[in-house]
This record gives structure tokens, C-alpha cells and sequence, in this order.
């Protein structure tokens, strides 16, 4: 027997893009119903930014208080997966809890679309057809998996790294992005001897050398074995382990650890189990689906968000697309602006960036001056012992505008949203620099850098004259 409902505003996903975009939905006042198949809060609250999050803040407890704990590392990993699921399901009842609170009916289960305005929902032992106005499509990414490297027992995906009942002796991770570096970090903190291999010329790509020197240091610090344009090209497990092959300067090389983690990107989850092809909605070669500036995609009624369509695959920007979609629905009028979207990095020392880079600027040929400014006088990072790093601050040498910044150093995390409201309102670097920040803080290092920007402006007036 199926079941049969009827909704103004169908989201499908509950990710940070989904559910944002059913909260949003339902605000405004449009009957919303958003279909989940797996638990509430997709992959990152449950096996991606939460919990990965939860286990490198435990990593950097364990690695600064070790002393104090009460038999090692195998406690203490046992302790943080504790954490780490606590966290987890805190997080995903908040998220059912601010559905509901905000009216969205939640319903379990597989969508697929039947015609532009209908999906059947899969359920166990039944199917409920659902009829609605508009949807929005956020379903979501998933690890790639290399087709030389499947994973099984001992070749891990991001998803299983998180959840090992010990920590291994012994850890390789394809892939020197943000992942791999967050969680090799994570376990080579917790003991594990890790060996990190990147195809490109340096781990962190994207980020300048500059940026990531501090970070290659502290990963040297924790024991991290780094290769760099290293190529994997097949493993052999047994019940102990994984023997990998890579290839460095067309030499091949072998190395031995209880487990690999390959985290070389992540696939969107465009799969023909959606059934766009039955609508006429074609994902691109990349598996991504293409939408104009209110997130709409080919087929006026249908949205896209997050990971499955352009750009960085990041959980923020699916909730601010998620809040453009819904309003867009409901006739506000809306666009995204894509001007400043941090990038962050929750390695030791965190890296962030927001907006242009100063690469980006010389490529452009703009007309740019530098600030800098770093952590190494600063009282609050003295006090916390968190030294290393620095502040850098890209602004137009006329008009001393703001273009971007980027951080390195503790809490670069958090202190890049001030950087990213100066780009989004058109601040000047004197405008930051006339800004009174509490002191002592790590806040003043931004202020500070900001006045070098500033002061070399100066200078440039004053010579020109």
C-alpha cells in the first residue's frame, strides 16, 4: 500500500544544507516536508564535521595533558570516541529539534522523483508518494574511492577513520588536503606513526607556501612522515595489515601500516537512484547540477545546494545557499554573493582564508598591499603558549579596501569571520585598525596587521609626494 502526502516546499536531505533550507521553509510561513535516508543531520553531524571536529579537539587535549591521564593513549582514545558520540547525538537532536520547533514534518526514507512534482519515498516495508510545489536538492557528498584502492578491512574512507575502537600503530593517508591532514594529525597525536602521501608538491594545496610552512612543522613535531608528488597505485591486505605501492619520481616504493585512509576528494551524490533523469535534469561530468543565482536549477521548481553543486564543497556555504533557495521559494528577492566564504583548516596551528589571496591578486595584476602581523608578541598567544603564526591581510594600495586575508595560528578558526565581514561590508584596513579590540587578545594581532597594511600605505603617499 502507499501513502500519499502533499507539501508546498519537498527537501531532500538533512545535512547543513538541508535542514536549514526546511527551517528557512517553514519560517516563512510554506508547508515543508524534508525526507532524510540516513540518521538526521547527514554526513556532517553524523560522520563528517561533528564528530571529526570532536576527536582533533579531544587529540590536542590528550596531546597537551597527557601526563594527567590515567594509562595512555587507549584510554584516553577510548574517552575521546565517547566524547565524540555524545557530541554526535547532541548535535543531531538539536537538529530534529529546531525541524520540528520550526514546523517541518520529518520523514525517513529514499526519494525518487516520479515527475517534476512528485517522489516516491522508499521505507521499510512501505512507499509514501509525496506531491509538492517546489524542492530543494541536498543530498549531499560522499568519499571517493579509488578504484586500485577499495574500501574494505583495511583501506578506510573519512567515515570508518572516525570510528576505530583503538588507536592504529600505524597510519598511511592518501591525500594531503584538509582531511587527511585534520585526522592525521588527530592520530598521530593520539600515537599513531603516520605517513602522509600527496600527488601535488605540497600538503594543503590552495594555500600558500607561507601558510603552510607553520602547519608542515608541527606535522614534523608529531612524527608525520610527509611525500609529496606521490602517486598510490595498488595495496595488498592481509589480517595484520596493508602493504601500499606509490610511485615518487618514477620510482616505485613500498610501505607497510595497519590501515590506509584515503581521502583524495568527494563525490556528489547526484546518483541515478534520485531519478533526475526521469525530470530531465542532467548532473554535469563531476556529477554536479547546475543553478543560477537563486540556487534554481534547469527546471524552474527544482533547487540544488551544497556539495552537489559548484564551488567549495562546504558545509557553510550549503546553509547560506539553503537560505536562498527557501526565500527565493517564497518570492523573496534573493541571491547569493559568494564574495567572502571562509576556508578553514582545523590543523595545529588552524589555517583559514577568506576572500582573495595575495597570489590571486598578482594574477590579477591588482594593485595590492600586504599586512602583516604575527603571534609571536601577542600577550593572549604567549599566554596560551599558541606563538606560532601570523596574520596576513591583502588590501588595494589605493583604496586601502580590504581584498582578503588569511591566518595562521590559533584560533584562525574563529577569528577569520571578523575579516570576513570587513570584505563583505567594504572596510578599509584603516577602518580595522581604528577598531578597539580588547586586550589582551589574539583579536589585536588582526588590528595589527591591519595598521601595517595601513602605515605602508602611508609611506607610498608620502614618497609619491
Amino acid at each position: 500500500m502507499t501513502d500519499h502526502m502533499q507539501t508546498d516546499t519537498l527537501v531532500i536531505g538533512s545535512g547543513p544544507g538541508g535542514y536549514a533550507a526546511a527551517v528557512r521553509s517553514a519560517q516563512l510561513g510554506m508547508k515543508t516536508i524534508v525526507v532524510e535516508r540516513g540518521p538526521i543531520g547527514g554526513v556532517c553531524t553524523n560522520v563528517g564535521c561533528i564528530p571529526s571536529k570532536a576527536l582533533i579537539a579531544e587529540a590536542h587535549r590528550y596531546d597537551t595533558h597527557k601526563t594527567w591521564r590515567r594509562s595512555g593513549s587507549v584510554d584516553a582514545f577510548l574517552e575521546a570516541q565517547a566524547f565524540k558520540e555524545a557530541i554526535v547525538n547532541k548535535q543531531a537532536g538539536g537538529v530534529k529539534y529546531l525541524l520540528q520547533t520550526a514546523g517541518a514534518t520529518i520523514v525517513e526514507g529514499e526519494a525518487r522523483f516520479i515527475d517534476q512534482h512528485t517522489v516516491m519515498i522508499k521505507r521499510p516495508g512501505t512507499e509514501l508518494s509525496v506531491s509538492f510545489k517546489d524542492a530543494i536538492l541536498a543530498t549531499g557528498s560522499r568519499p571517493i574511492e579509488l578504484q586500485a584502492l577499495p574500501f574494505g578491512n583495511r583501506i578506510l574512507s573519512s567515515t570508518e577513520a572516525l570510528s576505530l575502537a583503538n588507536v592504529p600503530a600505524s597510519l598511511i593517508v592518501i591525500g594531503g588536503g584538509y582531511i587527511g591532514v585534520e585526522l592525521g594529525q588527530m592520530y598521530a597525536k593520539f600515537g599513531s606513526k603516520v605517513t602522509i602521501l600527496e600527488g601535488g608538491p605540497q600538503v594543503l594545496p590552495g594555500f600558500e607556501a607561507d601558510l603552510v610552512a607553520p602547519v608542515i612543522k608541527h606535522m614534523s613535531a608529531d612524527g608525520i612522515t610527509i611525500v609529496t608528488e606521490a602517486t598510490a597505485v595498488s595495496a595488498q591486505q592481509d589480517t595484520d595489515g596493508i602493504t601500499l605501492h606509490y610511485v615518487k619520481n618514477d620510482i616505485s616504493h613500498s610501505i607497510r601500516a595497519e590501515y590506509a585512509l584515503v581521502t583524495v576528494g568527494r563525490r556528489p551524490n547526484t546518483d541515478d537512484s534520485l531519478g533526475l533523469a526521469r525530470i530531465g535534469l542532467y548532473p554535469t561530468s563531476r556529477g554536479l547540477i547546475n543553478t543560477d543565482k537563486q540556487c534554481r536549477t534547469d527546471i524552474p521548481n527544482i533547487f540544488a545546494i551544497g556539495d552537489i553543486t559548484g564551488g567549495p564543497a562546504l558545509a557553510h556555504k550549503a546553509s547560506y545557499e539553503a537560505k536562498v533557495a527557501a526565500e527565493a521559494i517564497g518570492g523573496l528577492p534573493t541571491v547569493v554573493d559568494y564574495k567572502a566564504i571562509p576556508l578553514v583548516v582545523f590543523s595545529e596551528p588552524e589555517l583559514s582564508s577568506v576572500g582573495m589571496s595575495e597570489t590571486a591578486c598578482k594574477e590579477k595584476k591588482m594593485p595590492t598591499v600586504v599586512g602583516r602581523s604575527s603571534f609571536g608578541i601577542n600577550g593572549r598567544a604567549l599566554a596560551l603558549q599558541s606563538v606560532e603564526g601570523f596574520v596576513k591581510i591583502v588590501a588595494h594600495s589605493e583604496t586601502g579596501i580590504i581584498l582578503g586575508a588569511q591566518i595562521v595560528g590559533a584560533e584562525a578558526s574563529t577569528l577569520i569571520s571578523e575579516l570576513g565581514l570587513a570584505i563583505e561590508m567594504g572596510a578599509t584596513v584603516e577602518d580595522l585598525a581604528l577598531t578597539i579590540h580588547p586586550h589582551p587578545t589574539l583579536g589585536e594581532v588582526m588590528m595589527e596587521a591591519a595598521q601595517n597594511a595601513a602605515t605602508k600605505m602611508m609611506k607610498s603617499k608620502i614618497q609619491t609626494v
